[in-house]
């Protein structure tokens, strides 16, 4: 073969990127469905009897699940003590709190009750009971995890799947910063879904919660890695999912169709599934923390005004295929041969539905304050440890570009 023809051929045969051997581990149980809370004092039984009871506001006395929990405890002999107030964007001063009466009380493990936030929260709680400095460290990665505490969840908002995996972000208020940690030891032991408790969740949650899902089915949906068709197909279905029933759940609250399949949805979007043999991108994530660590934006809200964003500034005529996927998949965009119009036109509809479930279009009109240094600022402290990103790295001055569309 002539040169001219191997070049032709390397050209057309692009070697693609392998699915990446993985190792998945999925050990939360979960206990699904109605009156499911019935089976906690038998499940809490089996980590001991000494309970630390986490929860955000009043939203959980409001809606009777406070109620339910104290007196499944009471009558089951289960002794418990509580730390309540834990923020939308948790901080690090509830973990140091926390850590603090587990070892005053003695705990024995930690349930969470309550939303995403609730549960990341116990997790750096039960990271930080036998380490000796503070807490912080782990999200730093100055310290590294031994021994922890269980933690067990009662989801009361379907957003993040921190009801089944070992990752939790937390806010530092002094520094301004907002950081992950992940580790397995950090999975929830069990964790109760029961639908029904989602339907006090407001409009605005729900919408917000939502966008949270399908932001972090399309973290990991754009990858390098190619012939992941079980992967993106599952990822597709969620996508789908939350399209069709976000809408409904925020219309009628207490539909328990809508409710348990963005519950159920929210779970498979982010523990280890749609993640396994592929490295998903994670910027826009990077982009929100340090959004919703200076201004305490609500993280989906953040996600939905940003993602769209990304997506304009990554795609390429080189990764316009995976846009198309997205476009013709998830919103039925009718594909003409033109790649970057279709994959336009998906991104379009991706903004148009955020829009449907009425959040805000931008970071200004969600009340977010700055001005061009200030952006600046923002995007030189989220690319200080190094470009971010996988599917497509960017450095400063792309993640500033991104800010300001936001904005």
């Amino acid at each position: 073969m002539c040169k001219l023809s191997e070049k032709f051929f390397r050209l057309i045969l692009r070697e693609k990127i392998a699915m990446i051997n993985f190792e998945l581990s999925i050990p939360t149980k979960i206990i699904f469905g109605r009156g499911k809370i019935e089976r906690l004092a038998t499940e809490l039984k089996n980590h001991g009897k000494r309970v630390l009871l986490a929860y955000g506001g009043n939203s959980l006395k409001k809606s009777g699940l406070y109620d339910k929990i104290s007196n499944i405890l009471t009558s089951n002999d289960i002794w418990f003590c509580e730390l309540s107030g834990i923020k939308p964007n948790p901080s690090i001063k509830s973990v140091r709190e926390g850590i603090r009466i587990c070892r005053e009380e003695k705990i024995d493990i930690i349930l969470g009750a309550g939303g995403g936030s609730v549960i990341d929260c116990i997790k750096a709680i039960a990271a930080g009971i036998h380490y000796q400095g503070d807490p912080w460290d782990f999200f730093t990665g100055k310290a590294r995890i031994g021994k922890v505490l269980p933690v067990a969840a009662i989801l009361t908002l379907a957003a993040t799947g921190s009801e089944s995996n070992g990752g939790c972000v937390i806010t530092n208020e002094e520094t301004e910063e907002k950081l992950p940690f992940v580790h397995p030891s950090l999975k929830p032991v069990f964790s109760i879904l029961d639908p029904e408790n989602t339907f006090s969740v407001p409009p605005h949650q729900t919408a917000a919660g939502t966008a949270d899902i399908m932001s972090h089915c399309i973290e990991q949906y754009f990858s390098k890695a190619e012939e992941t068709f079980v992967q993106d197909r599952l990822t597709e279905a969620i996508l789908k999912t939350c399209i069709h029933y976000g809408p409904i759940a925020m219309q009628e609250p207490e539909n328990y169709h809508a409710r348990a399949n963005l519950m159920w949805a929210s779970t498979l979007a982010l523990n280890g599934i749609l993640a396994a043999g592929k490295e998903g991108d994670w910027a826009t994530h990077m982009i929100e923390h340090k959004v919703s660590a200076v201004n305490d934006l609500t993280h989906g809200t953040g996600l939905a005004i940003i993602t769209p964003h990304w997506m304009t500034e990554v795609l390429s005529p080189e990764n316009a295929d995976k846009f198309v996927d997205f476009a013709v998949n998830v919103f039925h965009v009718v594909h003409d041969g033109d790649k970057l119009r279709t994959a336009r036109e998906g991104i379009r509809r991706l903004s148009d539905f955020f829009r449907l479930l009425k959040i805000p279009a931008s970071l200004s009109e969600a009340g977010f304050a700055a001005d061009e240094k200030k952006l600046s600022r923002m995007a030189e402290d989220i690319v200080k440890y190094g470009p971010v990103g996988r599917f497509k790295q960017l450095d400063k001055n792309a993640v500033l570009r991104i800010l300001k569309a936001a904005y």
